[in-house]
């Protein structure tokens, strides 16, 4: 999470807010009341989707005029969901796609102390497959049963290899799982020749 976020206030308006925003480069403002309480959550969207539309017959001034009379508070999304800072990634992660939020605050003890965007995310998951580290990326199908994986890092581990990355996804059906792995200290033909008497099928292999 991006601990101890930059902040609205109810009553701020809603240019100040966008200025904000572009000073502290944030897409969102968690809004906290005069007692720190979190009250609502204001995004650059909100704002846009409010500004007058550029074909009003409304003058600059008028549209100005309107814009500054604007608040927070008649913006921003009451009752957002949040997440506890103790909870797991997989949480966060699952609560942003299943009720599509862009973020999430983070609360203990019901005070606010950081918010999870989906940049947040895409940085764990760039973290997860290794992008960072070089090595050869090999995608590969194997049969779901107990025990193949171990096979596989066993023979990776004696051949002297280091494993920079792994993950694992579902197959084409129950019986079978798609894995990625990035391995250093060897070249694709010999991480090719390794695999193959373990998996089902090497789907994709590269250095990367």
């Amino acid at each position: 999470m991006t601990r101890n976020p930059v902040t609205a206030t109810p009553d701020m308006n809603i240019q100040d807010a966008k200025a904000l925003m572009v000073k502290e480069r944030v897409h969102r403002l968690p809004v906290l009341d005069s007692e720190k309480k979190l009250v609502g959550v204001i995004s650059e969207k909100d704002i846009l989707e409010a500004a007058p539309s550029p074909v009003s017959t409304l003058s600059a001034y008028e549209m100005n005029y309107l814009m500054n009379k604007l608040t927070v508070k008649k913006l921003m999304s009451r009752h957002p969901v949040t997440l506890d800072k103790n909870a797991t990634i997989e949480e966060a992660a699952r609560l942003m796609i299943d009720q599509d939020l862009s973020c999430l605050p983070v609360l203990e003890d019901g005070k606010l102390v950081g918010i999870v965007s989906k940049s947040d995310l895409f940085k764990i998951l760039m973290e997860l497959f290794g992008a960072r580290h070089f090595g050869t990326r090999v995608e590969f199908l194997v049969d779901d049963r107990k025990g193949v994986l171990a096979d596989i890092t066993s023979a990776v581990s004696n051949k002297g290899l280091n494993i920079v990355s792994y993950g694992t996804f579902a197959g084409n059906d129950d019986n079978t799982a798609i894995c990625t792995m990035k391995i250093q200290g060897a070249k694709p033909s010999e991480v090719l020749d390794l695999m193959k008497p373990f998996v089902k099928e090497i789907l994709d292999i590269r250095e990367a």
